[in-house]
């Protein structure tokens, strides 16, 4: 990979892009933020993400390898409230309610995420040099929406009580097989927490996270049909993998699914 000194572009000077689109994605699904993402903080991560993708190399990107690593990278970073805070940031809301609280608020910031790209590519498509960074459009878009996803993941397990063990980056680890897998950790199973690093897991991971960038496509019809198709598609595909996730946790926690 090659070094920022081998660069003459202002952008590619970044010593350490991939540092930089973690610390745009966590700002971006802290409570509050997620919501209303602003064309001007995805634009910054769309740019990192490219200078990202050219130093990765293409087949990296094009295979999916460089998408991956990036979402391993990020995830650990997302914030993840504990019980309390979740129970004081949603009015003392307890199960039941306050998943389907957490669930509606992800899919309402997925289908927002979904809108500011199709803003974007409304933009992009009035100018059509730029079109080169699409790739990134999409790379961003797809990052932001697993990491909300993420973070609901995460959240309902507190919800339910079933925080897998261990240190933040493992339990970031199980989370992510549960949204590769879309169903709930099982806290019991250490083996099934620590899979995020193997290369089977990887592999599934990957084309998850590439079945997710193809849908994200819809972002970039013209004019502010992206806005909108993305923004149905996010939200549909948020509540419907909240609900898978919240279905298997209550059948852990010995609940009868809601009607």
């Amino acid at each position: 990979m090659p070094s920022g000194a081998e660069t003459t572009e202002g952008p590619d000077q970044d010593p350490a892009p991939a540092d930089r689109v973690g610390a745009l994605v966590a700002r971006l699904t802290e409570p509050g933020g997620a919501g209303r993402p602003d064309t001007r903080a995805l634009g910054g991560l769309i740019k990192a993400l490219a200078v990202s993708g050219r130093r990765a190399g293409r087949a990296s990107v094009l295979g999916g390898r460089w998408l991956t690593e990036l979402f391993l990278d990020i995830v650990p970073r997302v914030p993840v409230r504990d019980l309390d805070t979740l129970r004081s940031h949603h009015r003392g809301l307890e199960g039941d309610d306050l998943a389907q609280a957490l669930i509606s608020g992800a899919a309402k910031a997925t289908a927002a995420v979904g809108a500011g790209g199709g803003a974007l590519a409304a933009v992009e498509f009035a100018a059509p040099p730029t079109l080169l960074t699409a790739p990134a459009q999409i790379a961003a878009e797809t990052l932001l929406v697993g990491a909300i996803e993420v973070k609901l993941i995460a959240e309902l397990h507190e919800v339910y009580g079933q925080v897998p063990p261990g240190s933040r980056s493992q339990r970031a680890s199980a989370y992510v097989v549960s949204w590769t897998n879309r169903r709930g950790v099982d806290p019991s199973n250490p083996v099934r927490t620590g899979l995020a690093a193997a290369s089977v897991a990887r592999s599934a991971l990957r084309r998850r996270l590439m079945r997710r960038a193809a849908t994200n496509l819809t972002t970039l019809g013209p004019l502010m049909s992206g806005a909108v198709a993305g923004s149905v598609v996010n939200h549909r595909e948020t509540r419907r993998l909240g609900d898978d996730v919240r279905a298997d946790l209550r059948r852990r926690a010995g609940r009868r699914p809601q009607d």
